[in-house]
């Protein structure tokens, strides 16, 4: 059978058009044992495409969700300031919403239950689905009732034959994860009640590019997106955004509030004031989208000049965080162990492992305050603020702070 090309994941037009190419990489989360450091890594294409008809920036799917999301090492709790974010929507939803014991919250790709504690902790009855088995079991063992599974149409239809229906349902995320964009957000035509809120969280293309975030694209992220976007995705669905707000998290996001097509949810100023700062920004227009590859190899030069002059001058750079973030960023810069030794990560998941494709090992964070590097590159930049507070020792000896985006900052 011939091969035609990619097709756009939402509207099947052909994709013809480049917005990154970031060469081949493997999977960003795909961590490697050290009894597997001489075995060899799968690599893929990270080549990401906006399509021409609907404006839908997004990558080619290589793997199932199952081979990426089945066990997975990204725990949501290891962050504070992601915690603080989450308790405060619990909060201000219950309030919003007027959510109570009557109620139920419903949220998907609920992790290990970092968000829905704080609603359960508010006597607002909670469900959570997550596809990552070894997750799920965290929220279990937390007393947050999970579903061990991949949502969807079918999902839902079998939830709601059991009784569940959702006043809120929460999907922080998520929506760019899913390879199947269509069949995603239909369950949530099946699970919402008649007068039920949806949220979506999700990183906003529009600051992706203005600050060349090139290194949130990654192959757990099939889709990226903006409200003009997702808006047109809901009403295929009969869904309708009404509310819309601009979130400081990973890197800056946004949070669409959603309904049914006829719920009595009056549509917020908010909705069209983003629209037209993507409408502005350019967000519908093809020529803005192929300005972006070459911002991307700058930074990429910029990199490698640091690291280079690093070397130069005998000094010591050691990594902080092991997001999937940063392993785009290394494998596209090729920076390897010569000039990144080690890298260190609070979630004891990821110590004592390698970082797919540069085989860079992670350590645990006290390992800073033993080497005492010259400089600590900040991989996890969105966290900049709270890992500068955690690591504030590393002035003692003269070290200093870097962060690779949107251009390269040491300080």
């Amino acid at each position: 059978m011939l091969n035609h090309g990619p097709r756009c994941r939402f509207c099947d037009a052909p994709l013809t058009q480049t917005f990154a190419d970031l060469g081949m990489s493997p999977l960003s989360n795909a961590y490697v044992a050290p009894a597997r450091r001489h075995q060899a890594e799968s690599f893929y294409p990270l080549h990401a495409y906006v399509c021409s008809d609907c404006h839908l920036v997004q990558l080619e799917q290589f793997e199932t969700p199952e081979n990426i999301f089945g066990d997975y090492l990204y725990f949501s709790s290891f962050s504070d300031l992601w915690l603080k974010h989450c308790e405060a929507y619990a909060e201000r939803m219950v309030n919003r919403f007027g959510l109570g014991p009557a109620s139920r919250v419903v949220e998907v790709a609920s992790n290990d239950g970092y968000l829905l504690q704080y609603f359960r902790a508010r006597g607002v009855p909670v469900l959570g689905i997550e596809p990552a088995r070894n997750v799920a079991e965290v929220a279990v063992s937390r007393g947050i009732p999970t579903e061990a599974v991949f949502f969807g149409a079918a999902t839902a239809r079998t939830l709601r034959d059991r009784g569940v229906r959702a006043d809120l349902m929460a999907a922080n995320n998520v929506l760019a994860h899913v390879p199947d964009i269509n069949d995603f957000v239909a369950g949530f035509v099946e699970l919402l009640d008649a007068n039920g809120v949806a949220t979506f969280e999700f990183p906003s293309l529009h600051r992706l590019m203005a600050e060349t975030q090139f290194d949130t694209i990654y192959h757990e992220h099939f889709s990226y997106l903006s409200l003009l976007f997702v808006e047109r995705l809901m009403a295929r669905h009969a869904l309708r955004v009404f509310d819309v707000e601009e979130l400081g998290t990973h890197g800056g996001s946004l949070r669409v509030f959603v309904c049914h097509t006829g719920g009595a949810h009056s549509q917020a100023a908010g909705v069209e004031a983003q629209r037209a700062r993507e409408r502005a920004f350019g967000l519908e227009s093809p020529d803005t989208y192929r300005g972006f590859a070459g911002r991307v190899v700058d930074v990429k030069a910029e990199v490698l000049e640091f690291f280079l002059k690093a070397r130069r001058e005998g000094k010591r750079v050691a990594g902080y965080g092991a997001p999937a973030k940063g392993n785009t960023l290394l494998n596209y810069c090729g920076v390897g162990p010569e000039f990144l030794p080690f890298t260190v990560d609070r979630s004891p998941h990821k110590q004592g492992t390698l970082l797919p494709g540069t085989r860079i090992p992670v350590r645990a964070p006290e390992a800073i305050f033993e080497d005492r590097p010259d400089y600590l590159l900040i991989l996890p930049w969105n966290l900049r603020a709270e890992i500068v507070e955690q690591m504030d020792g590393i002035r003692a000896w003269g070290g200093r702070f870097v962060v690779p985006i949107p251009q390269l900052e040491v300080f």
